[in-house]
């Protein structure tokens, strides 16, 4: 029976600050893992942001080491039961192999941990995330599971959140962007204003800090299509910064600005709503 500490939230408070103070017998890098490994959940829904905010009256559990946690884990996973699993993708790595399959992917990694933890154990994507787009994505233990969520996805999959990092400094401190998104030939997406004329695209953001040559953004989305982040960025004339492919002129990160920084889904076996998140790469706060 997996065993588990409880803490009632007094005041106002970062989770991890709210850790170490709860946890006050472990070391700092020992809460850290605790977090990352998906072992504290708020209110009953896994978080692993260190700066995730607690609410006076807010429930936070922590499961303790002897259960999921001592299991070998080859990329982070943020939950895990018998029906998904929830894993914080590294950028550089595809979610499933292309065309050539030869290279490893988030897929064939959680795949191969599936088969090891069970003989007949298996995966099932059903979303992605672009190669350099680190984050949350989730992931289905059974073919039916995956049909289920796939077919209501845009019921399922209640909130969706970015944080991105975009070339220049983004004057209005919010915005909302609305286009219709199409494909050509060359797999490159471009938005069109005419109505109905691709698919209906819509952008939320909010801006967290500007720097010199940079904004760091939150960005939220009410559909979700291919691209859809960073075509609508270099519509607004701030690029995500990396993306070449659409309109970046700088890589200061070494890899594409944007990181899927939390999932909200409606569980597919009992309809409980469930918020994953993943906090910010510290690169992503240190630019200037």
């Amino acid at each position: 029976m997996k065993k588990e500490l409880k803490f009632r939230v007094e005041a106002e408070t970062a989770l991890l600050e709210f850790l170490l103070t709860c946890l006050n017998n472990k070391s700092r890098n020992h809460v850290k893992g605790v977090l990352k490994r998906g072992q504290v959940t708020v209110d009953g829904s896994v978080c692993t942001s260190h700066s995730h905010t607690l609410k006076p009256g807010q429930c936070v559990a922590v499961l303790l080491e002897n259960s999921r946690a001592k299991a070998k884990i080859p990329l982070p996973i943020i939950y895990e039961d018998d029906d998904i699993i929830v894993i914080d993708k590294p950028a550089g790595i595809l979610s499933v192999s292309t065309e050539k399959g030869a290279e490893v992917t988030a897929f064939r990694i959680i795949n191969d941990y599936m088969k090891n933890q069970r003989k007949h154990g298996r995966i099932f994507i059903v979303h992605r995330l672009d190669r350099d787009t680190s984050g949350v994505m989730l992931l289905a233990k059974s073919e039916r599971i995956k049909l289920k969520l796939q077919e209501n996805w845009a019921s399922t999959a209640i909130g969706r959140e970015y944080i991105a990092v975009v070339e220049g400094r983004v004057q209005e401190p919010e915005g909302r962007i609305t286009s219709w998104l199409r494909q050509t030939k060359t797999l490159l997406v471009y938005s069109s204003q005419t109505r109905d004329d691709g698919k209906l695209a819509v952008t939320n953001y909010r801006v967290i800090k500007t720097a010199d040559r940079y904004s760091l953004l939150k960005i939220s989305l009410e559909t979700g299509r291919k691209n859809q982040i960073r075509v609508h960025m270099k519509d607004i004339g701030f690029p995500v910064a990396g993306d070449v492919k659409y309109g970046a002129s700088t890589n200061p990160l070494g890899r594409l600005g944007l990181h899927a920084s939390a999932l909200v889904v409606k569980h597919p076996a009992t309809d409980e709503e469930m918020r994953f998140e993943s906090g910010a790469p510290e690169s992503f706060m240190k630019l200037k």
